[in-house]
């Protein structure tokens, strides 16, 4: 497929939309067109004949790349996961009837199906600004590649160790605390493809320093009463790991990451409710959920934990028919007040002392939709979709979530030109972006995120290059630039 046909790839997911949109009367199949419809745009934008990929690598070499990596996740807890949510709506639970509610269809069902449709027409407008910036040439493109004399393995044994304990500098130094997360991130993903890298070829020294660096940030991820860190590593390394070995990687990582998702839910509650109140430490808490987890009596503790984590949490589109519900017809659209809140939220604190808590500035429309009251301790931050609609309603989500779709493929497309390709550019440097990119965040914390990720992939150039390890190319080069490839690809 040539440049001229990029529309092939996208414009389904626009049909399948508009599609549901005419069939709004019957709300339930009006969600269940609209939630089939994001796992049909998967297909054509990643397995299709159809579909707008770079061709330099095959597609399972290049699983880190925006157009699958990004959508599938992102997109994937935004459309596919409300299921849970509109069956228990409807008197399921686990796919069981267990209720029979007469009143169903009900007020509360258009909403949730409006919010489905919302979400496909957010899904099919990320992935319009991925296609929209995806060049095949690319590869003719770069600046920059890593010096034909560096020891790779060198390389990424030094890179991921500093980053590692450079993300514990930042922490203490006024106005460059923005950079602790992005480098956390690089180095797990540095760390893991060392892992990764011992694991294939057998060589003792990357496994030692590759493990001892993915278990230390896996240890770190449990104590952080969060799931979506342990889910990241877990996640990172299934990626690195399925171009080598796609079966095994299919055959464990999937039952694999469904015990996680079973058991993370009750872990997490145990670890908030002892750590977070103060009573016990993150080691002692951590203990108390793994025996929670592993005492037959607490089976259907888990289970109704789970269910409510599927039902609510994951999705969170409970949240976002109350914010439809509200907007516009209690509360007016904000226009572009949310994203002047997110440009001045990019100003640090050590020059602006008396800059609002970027945090209360974001809850205030949580607050005033009702979500929660303000006496409550619970943060329910928006996430991109929710804070697209409450801009500017449909014409927002179409708009905005282009241009995150964009902005993704941008990074992705510096990352590669200024790294020398894939491997190092996209594999290790876009890491800087997965907490971002993968799961969203309300617009505030997201823009903060991606800018100031992008101040620091400038930053780590400009150290490679002032080490003469990145060397800059004067003509568009037409040689296979990812320099890690043969070196990583066994069959």
């Amino acid at each position: 497929m040539n440049n001229n046909q990029k529309h092939i790839a996208y414009l389904p997911g626009f049909i399948l939309w508009i599609m549901a949109e005419f069939i709004i009367t019957d709300p339930v199949l009006s969600y269940f067109l609209a939630w089939l419809s994001s796992f049909f745009i998967f297909y054509w934008t990643i397995f299709s004949n159809f579909k707008y990929i770079n061709d330099d690598l095959p597609v399972k070499d290049q699983v880190l790349r925006p157009i699958i990596i990004v959508q599938l996740i992102f997109a994937g807890f935004m459309c596919c996961t409300s299921v849970f949510y509109f069956l228990n709506h409807l008197g399921y639970r686990y796919f069981e009837k267990v209720e029979f509610n007469l009143d169903v269809p009900n007020a509360q069902t258009y909403l949730i199906a409006q919010c489905q449709r919302l979400s496909l027409l957010a899904h099919a407008s990320l992935v319009t600004g991925i296609i929209l910036l995806t060049n095949k040439k690319d590869k003719n493109q770069r600046k920059y590649i890593l010096a034909s004399d560096i020891n790779i393995n060198n390389l990424l044994t030094k890179f991921s160790i500093f980053t590692f304990f450079a993300a514990f500098a930042v922490k203490v130094i006024p106005g460059f605390s923005q950079f602790s997360e992005g480098l956390t991130s690089v180095s797990v993903f540095a760390g893991t493809f060392l892992l990764v890298k011992g694991i294939v070829h057998k060589k003792k020294k990357l496994l030692y320093i590759g493990g001892a660096l993915f278990f230390s940030n896996l240890l770190k991820a449990t104590l952080s009463g969060f799931k979506e860190p342990i889910l990241m590593s877990i996640i990172i390394l299934g990626c690195l790991l399925f171009p080598v070995y796609k079966k095994v990687t299919l055959y464990l990582g999937i039952p694999l990451l469904y015990g996680l998702l079973y058991i993370l839910p009750t872990y997490v509650s145990v670890m908030r409710t002892q750590s977070w109140g103060g009573d016990s430490s993150a080691e002692s808490s951590r203990t108390a959920a793994i025996e929670t987890i592993l005492d037959d009596e607490n089976a259907a503790l888990i289970e109704d934990t789970n269910w409510e984590f599927l039902t609510d949490r994951i999705s969170e589109i409970n949240m976002f028919t109350q914010f439809v519900n509200n907007t516009p017809t209690n509360i007016d659209y904000y226009g572009f007040e949310i994203l002047i809140d997110s440009f001045y939220a990019l100003i640090p604190r050590v020059l602006w002392k008396d800059k609002p808590i970027t945090e209360e500035i974001s809850m205030k429309r949580v607050y005033a939709a009702g979500v929660i009251s303000e006496s409550s301790i619970v943060s329910a931050k928006t996430r991109p979709v929710v804070d697209a609609y409450l801009s500017f309603g449909t014409l927002g989500v179409f708009v905005f979530f282009i241009l995150i779709g964009l902005i993704a493929q941008g990074l992705c497309n510096t990352s590669e030109n200024t790294f020398g390709g894939y491997q190092f550019g996209t594999v290790i440097i876009m890491g800087i972006f997965s907490n971002t990119l993968w799961r969203g965040n309300n617009f505030e914390f997201m823009f903060n995120s991606l800018f100031y990720g992008y101040i620091l992939v400038i930053i780590i150039g400009e150290f490679l290059k002032l080490f003469k390890i990145l060397n800059s190319l004067d003509y568009p080069s037409t040689e296979n630039q990812d320099i890690f490839l043969e070196d990583a690809k066994i069959e």
